[in-house]
């Protein structure tokens, strides 16, 4: 089985490597070499709970300041990628996140622990911008849903591999995993610093004399990438209960953290299966279908959580949000790139990351408010009932948008 699936892969990556950049592979390669090591972010909420003994509400209202660090850091990240270039944002960003986490990994006092949290938040996503911008920059228009798919894919790849190593780790001592997410973002620096060249386009070096107020004025008057991106929050907030609440479930099931672990990585092992034949087909979809298509599935998915009391059941619940996560994470930046002029490639694709790291900081503290508060029951069914209102909501997005580029009647 193992070897069958190495030379289909090796069979798919001779057809399309030719067709995309050596950049593109580099910077895919450094993709998978950070999430290889991405240990550290799934496992915090029981590392609070479990290790330093901080309540599940506390817990999860902390967690909510990374996202809030990544709410700032995308807005930020993507307007630095359009003045500075994508290069810089990339090293500041691998660079600075390893001191973070390694701090965070060390810190006892309530406020080092928020402290750290908001820095590893904003320097582990200030990247995000500037390479969805880089992939813009290097790849056609019509082989981008392909590229961001093989992106994803290589994030999904350490995924599938990274929370068993960590359950693990952690069996051990929690501070490995802060450890070894540094070392391999770090690693991820030195790809950048080596073989990756600046992509920013020529145009966009008149960027820099242009007045920030003026951007953001451009960016008000593009109501559709708004509502995307309203979307795209309301999408994040169910995706974060994944690492936020799931994990407080299967441990209120009796599971142990090694369970999360597995229960987590069928979510990277179903990506890394299905992703690169799954871009083929999604490529070809109405880009506002496939998102519709995508949230029902992450609404579902979630919902069914409340019927998971074992191991199998909850993996099942699992591959059903897993397949929304796949066709979102394919179209939504797509959709965004062939919104945004060249000039503001960056910042566009900074807004849209900004509204995922929103979800990060509301999506945990509001999650660990009605787990809490009102049960596991309204939780589920309250992801449920937002899937399918995104359902409706990007099929008729995906109506104004059609209409919008359509030419006016002579």
């Amino acid at each position: 089985m193992l070897r069958a699936l190495s030379t289909r892969l090796r069979s798919r990556f001779s057809v399309y490597g030719r067709e995309l950049p050596p950049a593109f592979w580099f910077l895919w390669l450094g993709t998978v070499v950070n999430r290889l090591g991405g240990f550290a972010v799934p496992f915090l909420m029981l590392y609070l709970t479990g290790r330093l003994g901080i309540t599940p509400a506390s817990a999860a209202l902390m967690v909510s300041v990374l996202g809030a660090g990544s709410f700032i850091s995308q807005l930020t990240g993507g307007e630095l990628a359009d003045r500075l270039g994508r290069r810089p944002v990339m090293l500041l960003s691998f660079f600075a996140a390893p001191v973070a986490m390694v701090t965070l990994g060390l810190a006892r006092e309530t406020w080092l622990l928020v402290g750290a949290m908001f820095l590893l938040g904003f320097f582990m996503d200030l990247y995000r911008p500037a390479v969805s911008a880089a992939v813009v920059d290097l790849v056609p228009a019509e082989k981008r849903t392909r590229a961001f798919g093989y992106i994803y894919w290589a994030i999904n790849l350490g995924a599938a591999l990274a929370p068993i190593a960590a359950g693990l780790m952690a069996n051990i001592d929690f501070f490995l995993l802060f450890v070894g997410d540094a070392i391999t973002t770090a690693l991820f620096g030195v790809i950048v610093l080596t073989r990756i060249p600046e992509t920013r386009p020529v145009a966009s070096v008149a960027v820099a004399p242009v007045h920030l107020r003026a951007r953001a004025g451009h960016i008000a008057r593009e109501p559709i990438l708004l509502i995307f991106a309203l979307f795209a929050l309301m999408f994040g907030m169910i995706y974060a209960q994944s690492h936020v609440t799931l994990p407080v479930a299967m441990a209120d099931s009796g599971l142990p953290p090694s369970d999360y672990g597995l229960a987590i990585a069928v979510n990277g092992a179903l990506i890394v299966l299905v992703t690169l034949q799954a871009v083929r087909f999604v490529e070809r979809w109405p880009r506002f279908v496939g998102m519709a298509l995508a949230a029902l599935l992450v609404g579902t998915g979630f919902g069914l959580t409340e019927l998971a009391e074992t191991l199998p059941i909850y993996a099942l619940t699992v591959v059903v949000w897993t397949l929304g996560e796949i066709i979102g994470a394919a179209i939504a930046p797509v959709i965004v790139s062939e919104m945004s002029p060249p000039t503001m490639r960056g910042l566009y694709q900074g807004v849209f990351g900004s509204a995922w790291g929103l979800a990060f900081f509301l999506g945990p503290a509001l999650g660990g408010f009605v787990y809490g508060e009102l049960g596991s029951g309204a939780l589920w069914a309250g992801t449920f009932a937002l899937g399918i209102f995104l359902f409706v909501g990007y099929l008729l997005l995906g109506v104004a948008a059609q209409r919008r580029m359509q030419p006016a009647p002579s």
